[in-house]
C-alpha cells in the first residue's frame, strides 16, 4: 500500500481507501457481518482512511465504522459528511447550531472525539458562494472537534468555488473514465493550493466493471433503480450521469482495458491512481470479496501514453456530450 498526502495537511492516507455508502444503504441488501469482515480485510491490507456520511443508512455506516475501528482511532482516519439529513436549501441547515448538532451526532455514532475530515455534503452552490458554513467549521476545528474540513461537490464549478476558501483542505469529486472533466482544471489547481482530492464513484456505479447488460435490474432500494434519472438526488451520482443503456454500451467499448490487467474494474481504478493530482480513490464495497477485488488494482499494470490518449479521445468523442446534469 502506498500513502499520499492529503493536500498540505499532516495526514497521509492510503491511495486505495474506501467509501461506505453501500454498506450503509441505497445499494440493495447487505449484511453487517459481511461489512465488518470487509472493513477488517481492508485495514489488514493497509487501508487507513474511510469515507462515510451521516445519511448513509441514517448513520448506520458510521456505527459500523465505530465498531470496526475501535481501538484503532489513532491509526485509522475517518471522513464523514453533513447537511443532507436536513433541508439542504434552508440556510438554518448551515447555521452554527445545526452544524454543531450534526457534528456531535456523528462523533457519538463514530465513538470518537474528533472527526479527521468533516465535509459539507453536496450543498447547493449558493451555500458555497455565501461561505458562512466555513466560518462554523473553522470554529469546530479550533475546538478540536474537527481535524480538517472539505466539501463533497457535484461539479467542477463548485470545486473551483471552494478553492476560494483557504480552510478547505479536501474536495471529494466524481471522477472516472466516463467523467474526466475534473482533471482538466480543477485537479491541478487544487494541488497547487495544497487541497487533497478524494475520488468517489470511480467505477460509475458499477458500469466500469463490465458486468451489466441493458437488461440488468436493481432492487427497489438501490439508487441505481430509484435515482437512475436523478429523481432523488443529483443524476451524476448514478452511472456518472449517463443513461443506463448508453452507459452499458459505452462500457462494452471499453472492455479492452481489462486485457492483461486482471479485470476491467482493476484497470479503471489503476487509470485513476496514475493521476498524481489525486490523493486517494474511494470505491464502495458490500463484502470482503469486493474489497479484495478493488485492492487488486494496486498491482495492476498501468497505461502507456498511447492508451491514455485513446481513452481521452474516447471520452471526448463518445461520452462527454451524453452526461446529464452539471459536472
Amino acid at each position: 500500500m502506498h500513502y499520499r498526502p492529503l493536500g498540505d495537511t499532516d495526514m497521509r492516507v492510503s491511495e486505495m481507501s474506501f467509501g461506505t455508502w453501500a454498506i450503509g444503504g441505497s445499494w440493495g441488501s447487505v449484511s453487517d457481518e459481511e461489512s465488518l469482515r470487509a472493513l477488517d480485510a481492508a485495514m489488514e491490507a493497509g487501508v487507513n482512511f474511510f469515507d462515510t456520511a451521516d445519511v448513509y443508512g441514517d448513520g448506520h455506516s458510521e456505527r459500523l465504522l465505530a465498531k470496526a475501528t475501535k481501538g484503532k482511532e489513532n491509526a485509522v482516519m475517518i471522513a464523514t459528511k453533513f447537511c443532507r439529513s436536513s433541508d439542504i436549501h434552508d440556510a438554518k441547515t448551515y447555521s452554527e447550531a445545526s452544524v454543531r448538532a450534526f457534528c456531535e451526532s456523528s462523533l457519538q455514532r463514530l465513538g470518537r472525539e474528533r472527526i479527521d475530515l468533516y465535509q459539507v455534503h453536496c450543498p447547493p452552490i449558493d451555500v458555497l458562494r455565501d461561505g458562512a458554513v466555513f466560518d462554523v467549521l473553522e470554529r469546530l476545528k479550533a475546538e478540536g472537534k474537527v481535524r480538517e474540513y472539505g466539501v463533497s461537490v457535484e461539479s467542477v464549478e463548485e470545486g473551483l468555488l471552494c478553492l476560494r476558501y483557504p480552510g478547505v483542505k479536501a474536495l471529494q469529486v466524481i471522477y472516472n473514465l466516463f467523467r474526466q472533466k475534473p482533471a482538466e482544471e480543477l485537479f491541478p489547481k487544487a494541488k497547487s493550493q495544497g487541497v487533497g482530492i478524494l475520488v468517489r464513484l470511480p467505477l460509475a456505479s458499477g458500469l466500469l466493471t463490465g458486468k451489466f447488460t441493458e437488461s440488468s435490474t436493481f432492487a427497489a432500494d438501490d439508487h441505481r433503480n430509484f435515482n437512475r434519472n436523478g429523481d432523488s438526488f443529483n443524476v451524476g451520482e448514478t452511472f456518472a450521469g449517463l443513461p443506463f443503456e448508453k452507459g452499458v454500451a459505452l462500457a462494452r467499448e471499453l472492455a479492452w482495458i481489462g486485457e492483461g490487467r486482471g479485470s476491467m474494474a482493476s484497470a479503471a481504478l489503476r487509470w485513476i491512481l496514475e493521476n498524481d493530482d489525486i490523493t486517494c480513490v474511494i470505491p464502495g464495497f458490500k463484502d470482503e470479496r469486493q474489497v479484495r477485488k478493488n485492492l487488486a488494482a494496486l498491482e495492476t499494470p498501468g497505461f502507456p501514453a498511447e492508451e491514455r490518449g485513446k481513452l481521452r479521445a474516447f471520452y471526448e468523442a463518445s461520452v462527454r456530450q451524453a452526461i446529464r446534469g452539471p459536472y
